[in-house]
């Protein structure tokens, strides 16, 4: 049979061809094979957790600081979000956003107004398209991946119709487990950028997860309290809805429960609070993960992106 293909979540799947639920629920112990099938070939979460929508097809939500595009999605400004010392992060600096490469015409131009030092690019080859190279010839592009491996869609679908809402979560929990341990490097050249005072636009596919992280480590640096950064982080479930869920209705339609990608599709509490705990129980807390084991000079990030304090009134 001659196959379409369709592209959702971040991926090209097999639109034509017909898939079968099964009946069966797995075990604990298959459970737990799952999850470490998934980690071996840790693309899966890039591939499956993310949409590459235009940015149009989502509902706007208004905030002062959230940038509206014709086909980027998720994308922030952190400027005004303030720290423990009633400092806020300077406007026009920082951003987050999903993946930028299906810009516009418009887009490309509201980019080129950024005068971005540095585009960091955390997602992997596989998620890439050869296309891609117009867009970042414009920037200053660093690729620098956070997640390696493969995963044919073909060996995807069928791991994901014998799983879970428990295995797809327990999967992000153990993926976000990797992040502070595993990348290091990566989240080190990151922040290292923000140390030289860069004007920066970071991103993965959606934004979410790898720049999520991401942004955690960047607002701790800066001095964000931790319930400020983790509703920083918990807005892209609102940025992502619409695109989250024509993801859904596509994946539904060769099989896999819409309960079973959810988990991996969404960003969760439970999530970040794995990595952080692995940062707080391994490291001793966010501080000295950052000084001692990324050797990251928070008061030179501080001075390069904060206000001075408010003044009492």
């Amino acid at each position: 049979m001659q196959l379409t293909t369709c592209q959702t979540a971040g991926f090209y799947l097999p639109c034509t061809q017909k898939f079968r639920h099964s009946p069966e629920r797995p075990s604990q112990l298959a459970r737990q094979s799952i999850v470490k099938k998934m980690l071996k070939s840790i693309t899966v979460a890039a591939l499956l957790m993310t949409s590459t929508l235009p940015a149009q097809a989502q509902t706007i939500w208004t905030t002062d600081h959230y940038i509206p595009l014709e086909r980027i999605q998720n994308t922030r400004d952190l400027s005004g979000i303030e720290t423990r010392d009633h400092r806020r992060i300077t406007p026009h600096r920082l951003y987050r956003s999903g993946n930028p490469t299906s810009a516009s015409p418009a887009d490309i131009e509201k980019l080129k107004s950024m005068h971005l030092d540095a585009i960091v690019d955390f997602r992997a080859a596989s998620e890439k398209k050869p296309t891609e190279q117009s867009f970042t010839e414009q920037f200053p592009y660093q690729p620098d991946p956070v997640l390696a491996g493969n995963l044919a869609p073909d060996a995807i679908i069928p791991m994901l119709k014998r799983s879970t809402p428990e295995d797809t979560h327990d999967f992000m929990i153990s993926l976000y487990k990797q992040f502070p341990e595993k990348y290091q490097p990566q989240f080190t050249r990151f922040l290292k950028l923000a140390e030289d005072n860069r004007t920066i636009l970071y991103h993965c596919t959606a934004g979410k997860d790898r720049t999520g992280f991401a942004t955690v480590l960047l607002l701790s640096a800066l001095g964000v309290d931790r319930a400020t950064t983790i509703a920083n982080y918990l807005e892209s479930n609102r940025y992502n809805a619409a695109a989250n869920a024509q993801a859904t209705v596509q994946l539904q339609k060769i099989g896999v429960a819409p309960d079973v990608l959810a988990p991996l599709l969404a960003v969760d509490p439970d999530y970040i609070g794995a990595a952080m705990q692995v940062i707080d129980q391994q490291y001793g807390g966010m501080q000295r993960y950052l000084v001692d084991v990324l050797h990251i000079n928070v008061d030179k990030i501080r001075a390069n992106y904060l206000s001075a304090p408010d003044q009492p009134s």
